[in-house]
């Protein structure tokens, strides 16, 4: 059975969720305010915590902020926002993922299920799962919904990169160090061709799977690979 910590000072959407992930076996605490969310994590600490954006005491990009401090711990938040502006800073505050309201349980438990799996695999040293992508570490091979995906030796380097750091804003230069150990000089176009030519390969049209954040870098985010 797993552990949830969820932070949400609405109590018909608290006891709802309770009750919905209780029917999965997934055992639920329930903090209303932003501010104890931590004091709970430490008291107990959960398998995963669903996050509500707008809370009373400390708002949620604050309380992920806070969790990722001390815990690699998956948080799934739940927010009624629909700008991607926000859904950036929400993966930069530390949250793996996020999901809309109205709430959907099924979608909801769903992402929570993914969340796990993905941490377990992590763990275990399985590669990592991000919807229809398979990133096997463990022989370098890449699947795509279902059929190879022929990558590339930096190609596969610059993904591996991103996914390990899903969620989180790198820079040129954070990627340049850690694929070559060099530090971007303002003129080295190489990160920008082979993220074009992984979008190309991924049908990242729109830029959704691998995110621009103008002036910042790239975000690779968890939950558009489907």
């Amino acid at each position: 059975m797993y552990q949830v910590l969820l932070v949400e000072d609405d109590a018909r959407l608290a006891e709802l969720v309770t009750e919905y992930l209780g029917a999965y076996e997934f055992k639920v605490t329930v903090v209303g305010r932003g501010d104890q969310a931590l004091a709970s994590f430490k008291a107990s600490p959960a398998d995963a915590v669903i996050l509500d954006l707008m809370l009373p005491g400390l708002d949620g990009m604050q309380v992920s902020r806070q969790l990722r401090d001390i815990s690699k711990v998956p948080i799934l938040v739940m927010t009624a926002r629909e700008d991607s502006y926000d859904e950036v800073s929400l993966l930069e505050q530390g949250a793996d993922d996020f999901v809309n309201k109205p709430v959907q349980p099924r979608v909801l438990l769903a992402r929570l299920r993914a969340l796990l799996r993905r941490a377990q695999d992590k763990q275990a040293g399985h590669g990592m799962v991000f919807g229809a992508l398979n990133i096997a570490t463990s022989d370098r091979t890449v699947t795509w919904r279902g059929e190879p995906a022929v990558l590339s030796n930096t190609e596969y380097k610059l993904l591996l990169v991103l996914a390990e750091s899903a969620g989180r804003v790198l820079s040129r230069d954070a990627l340049l160090k850690k694929m070559r150990g060099i530090e971007f000089d303002g003129l080295d176009r190489s990160i920008d061709n082979s993220i074009s030519k992984l979008r190309r390969k991924f049908d990242d049209g729109e830029s959704e799977k691998i995110k621009t954040v103008w002036g910042e870098g790239y975000l690779f985010s968890p939950s558009a690979w489907n």
